[in-house]
Parts: C-alpha cells; sequence; structure tokens
C-alpha cells in the first residue's frame, strides 16, 4: 500500500497524501524506521500545521552542534500558514542534509498550494487514499498477512471482511491477531469462523459505545457475550481505542468551525462528528488520555503479553467508564 523506501536512504522530504489516517501513519513512521535504522539517536518533532510559526522549520532544520540528524513530522499540513507554506516550498528546494521533513495532508482543496508547490519542488510523494473498492481492501488483507508471514486464500479473506468490515484498524487487528494465533503457513476460512462467528450479532464497537457512554453493566454484557460467540477480545480492544481516539479528535478541533467545516477539517462525514460530539459530553481531555492508556494497556495483554485476555477487556472497559465525569 505504502512505497517502499531503502532503509538507509530516506528521501529529504517525504509529503504524505490521502485520507486513509492509518496508511498515512504508516507511511509516517516508515520514514522514521529508515532515519533511525542510520542514526538510532535521531530526534523526532512532531507538530501540527496549524500552531507552526514562520522561521520554527528553519530551526528545527539547522544543522546539530553534534551531528545528530532529526525527522520533523508536519502533521494536518492543509493548515499551515500562507507565509510557513512559503518558507517551506523554499525549503524543499534546498532541504537540510541533517533532517529529513515529512508532512501530512488529507488530500482536498484546502492546502492546495502547499501540495503542488512541494511536489514540484522535488517531495517524495506516497498517497494513502482510502480504499473504497471491495477488491481493494481484499488486497489489503492479503498485504498485511503477508507481512507477517503469512498467506490466506481468496475465500477465507472474503469471509474475514465480511466479519469485520471495512475500517482498516479494524482489519489490520484482525489480520495480527490471526497471524499471532493461527498455526501453519496458510489462513483458511476455518481459522476466520474461529474468530468471528458471532460478529453480527455484537460489534466491537457496540461495546465502545457503551462503555464511551458510561454504560458499565452493557459494556461488560456485550463483551462477555461478543467473547462467549467466538469474537476475539483485540477486536474489541481495537474498536474501543478507535472510540476514544475519535473523541480525541473532535475535542481537539478548533472552535470556531461548526457543521461543514468542522467535517471537512477532520476529515469525517457531519453525521459522524455529530455523534462522536454527543459522545464528548462527559469527557475531557485528562480523561480521554486516561482512557487511551488503559486500552494501550490491554492491547499489549490481548496480544500476548498477559495470561488472561478476557480479564484485561473488561478491566480496559471498567477504566474507560470510571474516567468518564472524572471517576
Amino acid at each position: 500500500m505504502l512505497l517502499g523506501m531503502a532503509a538507509t536512504d530516506p528521501a529529504p522530504v517525504t509529503l504524505v497524501t490521502g485520507d486513509e489516517e492509518l496508511l498515512a501513519d504508516r507511511a509516517v513512521g516508515e520514514v522514521v524506521a529508515a532515519v533511525r535504522a542510520a542514526d538510532p539517536a535521531a530526534e523526532v518533532v512532531d507538530l501540527v500545521g496549524g500552531k507552526m510559526e514562520p522561521g520554527e522549520l528553519t530551526r528545527l532544520t539547522s544543522p546539530s552542534l553534534f551531528g545528530d540528524r532529526s525527522v520533523v513530522v508536519v502533521r494536518a499540513a492543509q493548515d499551515l500558514a500562507k507565509d510557513v507554506v512559503s518558507e517551506i516550498v523554499s525549503y524543499v528546494a534546498a532541504p537540510s542534509e541533517d533532517a529529513v521533513l515529512v508532512l501530512v495532508h488529507p488530500g482536498g482543496v484546502k492546502g492546495k498550494a502547499l501540495v503542488d508547490g512541494v511536489k514540484k519542488a522535488g517531495a517524495r510523494v506516497v498517497t494513502v487514499s482510502k480504499l473504497t473498492k471491495p477488491a481493494e481492501r481484499l488486497a489489503f488483507i492479503k498485504a498485511e498477512l503477508k507481512r507477517a508471514g503469512r498467506t490466506i486464500g481468496g475465500d477465507a479473506a472474503a469471509a474475514l471482511l465480511d466479519a469485520v468490515g471495512n475500517d482498516l484498524r479494524e482489519l489490520a487487528a484482525a489480520c495480527s491477531q490471526l497471524a499471532f494465533d493461527t498455526p501453519g503457513k496458510t489462513i483458511d476460512e476455518a481459522a476466520v469462523a474461529r474468530y468471528h462467528r458471532g460478529r453480527a450479532e455484537v460489534s466491537g464497537f457496540t461495546v465502545a459505545d457503551a462503555a464511551i457512554a458510561g454504560r458499565l453493566g452493557e459494556a461488560l454484557e456485550q463483551a462477555r457475550w461478543a467473547l462467549a460467540t467466538g469474537t476475539a477480545p483485540v477486536l474489541l480492544v481495537s474498536a474501543l481505542a478507535r472510540g476514544l481516539r475519535m473523541l480525541a479528535k473532535v475535542g481537539g478541533a478548533p472552535r470556531n468551525l461548526r457543521g461543514g467545516q468542522l467535517a471537512s477539517h477532520l476529515g469525517m462525514p457531519p453525521w459522524q462528528v455529530g455523534r462522536v460530539q454527543d459522545q464528548l459530553r462527559g469527557w475531557g481531555p485528562v480523561a480521554i488520555a486516561r482512557a487511551l492508556l488503559a486500552d494501550a494497556a490491554a492491547d499489549e495483554q490481548v496480544k500476548g503479553g498477559g495470561a488472561d485476555p478476557a480479564y484485561a477487556l473488561e478491566r480496559a472497559i471498567q477504566t474507560v467508564v470510571a474516567s468518564r465525569d472524572g471517576r
């Protein structure tokens, strides 16, 4: 899905453009990994476009007294101010040898001057558009398992897509769990069925919505039913993480944006923004951060770090519910 690069030879400037968050995150991760393969001490500076000031890029990419390299990641590059855009475009034409710049842009019209300018100046471009066709998602599933050293048949891949749905993070988590727990080289329909029967009755999103709304009893009941009918714990933990990330994303959006402008800024459909805004009642930044930490701990546990994945999941749900309203 992503353009490959030599591990020790990252491009001086990479533009990641498109609206698929998982693939964008991976593209950034590839660049960071490539830089650190050559220089393990390289510093990573992560910035948000709307908060960058003129001259900041020059300061961050200036040669270090100690000769260390750095990676400067600019997310939400569509929000960069005009004078900062001009500075970046000029920089791309003559980049520093001591720094690697990564620009993350969601696509669309906003910030098009930046995209056109850095492309013309010679930036490496990685496109991460959403996978809208079933064939693309099936190819993603096969590629995920190939990355894990496994193969999956066409019928099994289709069964996994039917069971899990179209969200790439959910699909990636499902592939990871199958690769970790399924013996043999090839994953077949029987392996998919063992983990995903009952998916239609209870989804990870059902559990996540109940937990985020503070309904502890319902969330635990739904989680136990999902586990009893064959849903893998990693999928429930992943859905919970996705719901919490959406809270953080919408909660951190500029307060002056409303309606369609807000949806465009977030890269989300308006109905989904409205739904998350309703869920945000009772949540603050500290509470969201606490809940995300609990979910991350559970994720490690269900992927082999603990002896009882079901217990880890239930504990995460309890912490998420307790975090709401500061409890």
